[in-house]
């Protein structure tokens, strides 16, 4: 398992052979790269954890908010 933060897709950029898109973490628009799941689609609402700048898997609402309790955890120094 690696540490991933979750983001909501803004939208796909133009040009980058289709692998960039801008993501909103936690308030701010990032560029993100989305080719390592080539075989995923994405659009505007999607919800993605991100990695080093990498898209690593594609989740909804619930995976997004665990993932953002996770990193909040860890974060707090509180054991389970």
């Amino acid at each position: 398992m690696c540490l991933g933060i979750p983001g909501r897709v803004l939208h796909l950029l133009d040009g980058y052979g289709g692998q960039l898109a801008l993501v909103d973490v936690a308030g701010e628009a990032r560029k993100v790269n989305i080719g390592m799941l080539p075989g995923e689609t994405f659009e505007a609402g999607d919800w993605v954890v991100i990695h080093m700048g990498f898209v690593v898997e594609k989740t909804d609402e619930a995976g997004a908010d665990a993932a953002l309790a996770g990193l909040k955890l860890m974060g707090s120094g509180d054991s389970p």
